[in-house]
């Protein structure tokens, strides 16, 4: 039987501990810089290298959630003419949250107060746009419990986590709009636009 802990050092435990709740772990979140390279880091690399992306700071966070008792479950979104999101999710008196690290203010950290995953993932719909203003968000996956990747260790190895990203490609995500819904977007407005870039990291 694998150890849930994976290997994490009593130091490292502790340190995830102390973030004691959701909004903890989405505070630490917020409080690194969001770095731009294309990696795939275990939450054991992102605490070594105090940075993280949208995808790391999933999995990351799915990993602190597993410390402080709850399942290591991560969410896909996907997207159109963009790139997909990843939140991890949890659920408080059976509704759920979520905690996300995210180039964009408005696709971050979501209070446990959605009934349902589908309302979850479309309290994103207005602030997931790219940099054309358009609304991208068109489905999300079912839940994905980071459990079942514990024999590659993935809370601590030192190796890409590709095999997750490639596995939340293929499974099944649902529909959030119509095509007529689709058709019909207007473009997000430019005081918005603005908003939700703010502090938005970009490639030297």
């Amino acid at each position: 039987m694998i150890d849930w802990n994976q290997g994490f050092t009593p130091a490292e435990l502790r340190q995830l501990r102390r973030l004691r709740d959701p909004h903890g772990i989405q505070r630490f979140l917020d409080d690194m810089p969001y770095h731009l390279a294309d990696t795939a880091w275990s939450p054991r690399r992102v605490l070594r290298e105090s940075t993280a992306h949208c995808f790391e700071g999933a999995i990351f966070a799915a990993a602190a959630l597993r410390a402080l008792g709850n399942p290591p479950l991560v969410l896909d979104l996907e997207a159109e003419h963009d790139t997909d999101h990843v939140v991890a999710i949890y659920r408080v008196d059976g509704h759920w949250g979520a905690i996300a690290k995210s180039n964009y203010s408005g696709c971050r950290y979501r209070e446990p107060v959605y009934r349902s995953l589908r309302e979850l993932a479309m309290s994103y719909f207005e602030d997931y746009f790219n940099l054309r203003r358009e609304r991208s968000l068109r489905t999300f996956s079912r839940p994905v419990n980071l459990a079942r990747f514990d024999g590659y260790s993935w809370m601590t190895t030192d190796e890409q986590l590709w095999f997750i990203a490639e596995y939340l490609l293929t499974i099944h995500h649902y529909r959030l709009l119509t095509p007529t819904m689709i058709q019909n977007l207007h473009r997000l407005d430019r005081r918005s636009f603005r908003a939700g870039c703010l502090d938005r990291a970009v490639k030297a």
